[in-house]
This record gives structure tokens, sequence and C-alpha cells, in this order.
């Protein structure tokens, strides 16, 4: 039996934090959370996620993009969405996709809050899944 995967979640919304952390762990993930960055940076440095859960603005406005950085240099492989409600509140949209953006944001998926469960769901599949069923594929 294969050990549970690991996903960090770390928004300084309480509700968010709980909802998020019921529906992952219903669906079998091992779930940390952090209320802060600060917090966040403690977690790390016992909790090596598989994938981390991000929102942009918790204590800084950028929170979010300094933890994305952390992960990456901590744990490399770790796959990261970072949460924002920066387009509904300022207009202001990132494209993790485009080559400008991807050399400063280290996220591997923006999604704009809210969230709807089933999108998360998705996205966390696709982020996860994906190398295992690269891994099974014959060439």
């Amino acid at each position: 039996m294969s050990a549970k995967q690991k996903i960090l979640v770390a928004d300084d919304d309480p509700d968010i934090i709980e909802q998020l952390s019921v529906i992952l762990v219903s669906q079998g993930y091992e779930v940390a959370t952090a209320a802060s960055q600060r917090e966040t940076e403690d977690v790390l440095l016992g909790f090596q996620p598989d994938l981390a859960i991000i929102d942009l603005m918790m204590e800084q406005k950028d929170s979010g993009f300094v933890l994305c950085h952390q992960i990456k240099k901590l744990y490399p492989d770790t796959r990261i969405i970072l949460l924002t409600a920066v387009m509904a509140e300022t207009g202001i949209s990132f494209d993790e996709q485009s080559e400008a953006s991807r050399s400063w944001i280290k996220a591997d998926k923006i999604m704009d809050k809210p969230v709807r469960a089933e999108q998360l769901s998705a996205e966390i599949h696709r982020l996860l899944g994906t190398e295992a069923i690269a891994h099974g594929m014959k060439h």
C-alpha cells in the first residue's frame, strides 16, 4: 500500500482552511494547514507536501509568491496551486503559462477565488496524477 499523498493548505481565512481540509481528507490525502506565511514556513520544516494550495495575500500582499519561491527551493518537485482574489478585487490577472510570468511566479497553477471544489479537485488530480499516469505508459 502506498503512502497517502500530502497536501499543504495555507490561507488566512479559517473557513477556507476548514472547507479544503474536509474535502481533501475525504479524498484520501494527508493534510497540513497553516493560517499565515510565518506558520507555513514553520510547517514546511517538518512536512514535505506533494502539493501546496497557497493563498496569495496573507500578512503581505505577496505572501503567496514568497511562499511559492520558498517551497520550490526546499522541495522542487512539490506542485503548487496559488489561490487569489486579486482578479475580483483589482482586475489584475496573472498568467502562469506565459514565459515572462513563469520566470517569477513559481506556482504550477493560479486559480481565482472563489474556486469550486470540483475545479480544485480536478486541478489537484491533474497536477498529482499526471506523473503517475506518465510512468505507467509504454513508449
